[in-house]
Formats: C-alpha cells, structure tokens, sequence
C-alpha cells in the first residue's frame, strides 16, 4: 500500500475553498429564510389592502420565491466575495496590527523566529505583525492574496521566553499548514460584514446636531443594521465554534512536532490565560482567531453549554494533554511558570538615579556655562500692558505668548524695535517651524538642556536617545506600549522613594501639569524636528505630564523621568 503524500501548503488553500462552498449555503439559507419571514410581514401587511385571493394565488407565490432566491443568492455572494477580499484586511486594521519594527530588539527576535519556523515548516512566505496592547496573545489570519500572518502582541513578546515564543508561533503555523486558518479567517471576516456596513452608514454627530428632526425617520433603519449586526455574530460565533475547538488540540499537537517542545507550549498557553484581556476596539467573534480566547475565565468547565459557546478547550484539558507527552503532571508546568517569572525577576539590571550615578562619578557633573546660557538671547517683546519681556532667542521669542506676527519686537542687540513681521529673522523662522525645520539648524540632535550631541541606545530592547551629559531620554511616542510592557530593568531604593513622593504630590492636585522635574519645567523644542515641544498627559491611562513633540510625535524624559513613571505604572 503506497503512503499518500502530504499536502503543500497551496493544495490545503485549494481544499479549503472548495470546502468554503458550504458557507456560501449556508449564507443563502440565511438569507433565504431571514427575506422570507420579511415578505410574509409585508404580505400579512399588504393583506389589509389586497384581497385575499391575489395574495395567495401560485403566481403571486411563486414570483415572491424567485424574488427571495435571487436576492438571497445576490446578498450572500457580495458577503462571501467581500469577506475573501477585504476580511483579513479589516481585522488587521481594526486590531492596529504593524509589521515588527527591526531595529528593535524584541521585534527582531519575532521576526526571526517567525522564519524558523516558516523554513521548519515548508512554508513559502508567513508575514509577522504586533498588535501594541499590553494583553498576552496571538493569532494567524490568510490575506487575500493567500499570504499568512501570524501576529502577536506586545505583552506576549514581553512576557515569553525565546521557546515559548517558538512555540506559539508553531501553533499558530500548525493553523495554517492544516487549513484552519483559511476557513475561521473566512468566518470572522463574514461576521465583519454588517460590522463595516454600520460603519459606513454611522452618521457624523455634528450632523446629527444640525438635524435632529431626521433622526425619527433613520432610527429603524439603524434598528435593522444594528440587529442585523447583533444576529450575524452570534450566527457566526457558533459556526466557529462547531469547528474551532478540536482543532486548537491538534494544532497543539501540530506544534510540538515543529518546536518539539510541548513543556514550552504548555507554559505559554497558561500565561496567555493569565494575561489575555483586551482593552479597546476588540470585536468578540475574533476569539477564534486567537490561541485563548481573550474573553475567557479561569475555572471553564467542559460540559454541554461550554461546548456549545466557548471557542476554545478548557485551559487544563490543554495542558493535561501537552503534559502527557512528557509523561509529567500539569502543575509541574504551571509550577515551571513561575519559576521562571523568579528567575528573571532576580535578573533584571538595577537602575539608579542620576543623582546616585553623580555620587558614584558614573556620569560627569555638567557645570552650565552663563555666557553660554544667554548667548543668542537678544530678543524682547512688548506685553498687551506695554511691557518689555525677555531677553529671548530667537526660539523662545517664537513660543511667547505675547509674540504674534504684529507684535512690538526689539532685537537689543542692533537697538531696532519694529513689527515682528518687519524682522528678516523671525520671517525666516516662522518659515522655516510651518515646514518642520529648525530655526537654528546647529541644535538639530542636541540635547534640549544640555545643547550637546544626543547618543544613540537601547532601553528595555527599545532604540532611544540619549544625553550623555543630562541623562535625558528622546522616545518615539509609540513605543509607549513596549517600554510599560517589558521589565528588563529593576530600580534603586533611591528611585522608588522618588517615585513615591512624585506620586503623593501629584494625586493631590493631578490636573495640574507638573511634571516629574520640576526644575526642568520650562518649554523645549524637539531635539528631531525643532518644533515647540508642550507638556500632556503620557497616555489616556497614566495621565502623568510629560514633554511631547505633536508634530513628530516624540517624547522627551528628562533625567529619571522615564524610571520614575515606570515604577508609579508597575506599581499601580
């Protein structure tokens, strides 16, 4: 008896899609029943009106089935050819999923692993992508053009080691080379339909404002897309539920034969149990998609109604079998976990303050030069009470706020007082912020305090910045969810007493912008692009001021600024 050669990853595409024929059945079924019941409203409706007799006759009948089928079998085509299309697409879009950035360290590991895999497996291309959210979790979709993604989020990349990222990315590859992928991806992007559809038709609020009166007449129309919505998810959810809960066992079992490590495996399902929660934009029909469902509970049972709502096993079902490969118990992989949380706790790298790191001649003292300081400084402007302020530079006279174009300007310097506008200078600088430049291009990647050359480095796998004089930290604001995630560093007693005194001043008047240094409160320009850079809250969630750059989007720390709003975020 010959052995029948296993499938390439094109021909389970190809048997994927001819088992999508289904669906689109299952679709016009759907749609053929939903339709109907319409029509027999209007038919009991319009039977108030039109006899009896016309309504019922077989020609009447007979036309309305056609009319049903054919707009049954139109509807259900345009969903099935939509969702192939442009599903992966939205769900990619709407989870903010971006392809790894290299020079970060993190990322890197990601992306080579993600290639391990791939040449282990036999596949011809799988793209990588990170979702920025702090949850512990991951997933695989098939794009249009039949290319794999396997994306996995920051908190994942944080909190896993270099097997159980291995491991993860085997499962989600086991997915695709069994075809799972192709057909839940399919599922979920179906589900998305009436989801974009009341996206598209969701009216703008001011215009809601303007006209209130032609709210009554849209309100059933919204009514039906909103259930409309409301039906096809659940619809949808079950239908990936009959097919996606055997299948996350055996692509568990699919995995251990590419990473040949199921211990590993095991610890990274448990963590991602722990830390599965999503916080946003999330759409509940993508549970399928992911490894856990980031919806789910601790303690799941396995019984009928748990069969029938859950998309995924039991989390000990899961590991009790990965466990049994190694004829070993569940708790010693649970009990694994937190020996290597242990572990990597006791290796994180201490960071001291900058005033510890003086003490310790780790860092030179910077000795300020006066002349220095107000050199440049030869601008001055009138106040609407006619008082002259400054002396400014020419950029500090540009961010006054009583600088206008018409403002009365003296440059003390030549003794000139006219218009602002009338100042060759400030047209030249005024030009030269609308486009993004510096005003003074000598203080392009200079220090905003210290006016030297800014290093480059690494914080927690992150490329950043650095004052090799100040210790002041230039980051790009989307970094922001790699940096609270990741905990390669631990702080000196020195620091968290900081920290803790930063944070009972703070919480006593928060909506005050007072930022961590005080001394260094006054207004800088951006060390990248030479904008005014302004103080606002970190993000939505720690709302502890920092100095933002709005027109390239960076931040600027200055010294233990960073540290010290790691250990107010860890700790709360």
């Amino acid at each position: 008896m010959t052995k029948k050669n296993p499938l390439n990853f094109y021909e389970i595409q190809r048997k994927q899609r001819r088992k999508s024929i289904f669906l689109i059945v299952f679709l016009f079924l759907f749609y053929f029943i939903a339709l109907g019941v319409i029509s027999v409203v209007f038919v009991v409706s319009f039977g108030l009106i039109l006899s009896k007799d016309a309504l019922l006759s077989a020609t009447f009948l007979r036309k309305l089935l056609v009319f049903d089928g054919a707009l049954s079998i139109l509807i259900a085509s345009f969903q099935y050819i939509d969702a192939r299309k442009f599903g992966a697409q939205f769900i990619l879009k709407r989870l903010d999923a971006r392809p790894p950035d290299l020079s970060d360290r993190y990322h890197q590991q990601f992306a080579n692993t993600v290639e391990e895999i791939r040449i282990a497996s036999g596949l011809p291309k799988v793209k990588p992508h990170v979702i920025p959210s702090f949850a512990v979790n991951s997933m695989a979709v098939i794009s249009a053009d039949e290319t794999p993604n396997v994306i996995i989020t920051e908190g994942l990349l944080a909190e896993f080691t270099r097997d159980e990222l291995q491991a993860v990315v085997a499962h989600e590859l086991a997915h695709i080379l069994r075809g799972d992928t192709f057909y839940i991806t399919l599922v979920c992007s179906l589900a998305n339909f009436f989801e974009r559809f009341r996206q598209a038709i969701e009216p703008d609020t001011s215009y809601q404002r303007h006209h209130s009166q032609a709210q009554g007449s849209g309100a059933v129309a919204h009514f039906m897309v909103y259930f409309a919505v409301f039906v096809s998810n659940i619809i949808m959810h079950l239908l990936s539920t009959l097919i996606s809960r055997q299948r996350e066992i055996l692509a568990d079992a699919a995995a251990v034969e590419l990473s040949r490590n199921p211990k590993a495996l095991g610890r990274a399902i448990y963590k991602a149990h722990l830390k599965n929660s999503f916080i946003g934009d999330f759409n509940v029909t993508y549970s399928p998609l992911f490894i856990v469902p980031p919806e789910s509970k601790r303690g799941e049972s396995d019984g009928f109604f748990a069969r029938l709502f859950n998309t995924h096993p039991p989390l000990m079902k899961r590991i009790r079998l990965l466990a049994n490969m190694l004829r070993t118990r569940p708790a010693r992989i649970i009990q694994e976990v937190w020996e290597i949380q242990k572990k990597r706790k006791k290796a994180r790298t201490l960071v001291s303050s900058r005033e510890e790191a003086l003490e310790d001649g780790e860092i030179p003292a910077s000795h300020p030069d006066e002349h220095a300081k107000q050199e440049g400084k030869v601008w001055a402007v009138r106040d609407r009470q006619g008082h002259w302020q400054g002396p400014y530079t020419l950029e500090e006279l540009l961010s006054s706020r009583s600088f206008f174009p018409l403002a009365h300007v003296m440059n003390m310097q030549e003794g000139i007082e006219a218009r602002a506008r009338e100042f060759p200078q400030i047209q030249d600088a005024i030009r030269r912020l609308r486009k993004r430049k510096f005003i003074d291009p000598a203080k392009q990647n200079k220090c905003p305090r210290c006016s030297i050359s800014l290093k480059e480095g690494f914080y927690e796998g992150v490329a950043i910045k650095v004052c090799p004089q100040c210790s002041g930290k230039l980051v790009d604001s989307t970094f922001k969810e790699r940096i609270i995630t990741r905990k390669e560093v631990k702080f000196s007693e020195y620091l968290v007493k900081k920290a803790k005194d930063f944070r009972e001043n703070f919480m006593q008047n928060p909506t005050q912008m007072k930022k961590i240094a005080f001394e260094q409160s006054k207004k800088i320009s951006c060390p990248h692009c030479g904008s005014r850079m302004v103080t606002r809250p970190y993000s939505l969630h720690y709302v502890i001021p920092v100095d933002k750059c709005m027109a390239c989007y960076k931040i600027w720390f200055d010294a233990d600024e960073l540290e010290i709003l790691q250990i107010v975020i860890e700790e709360r």
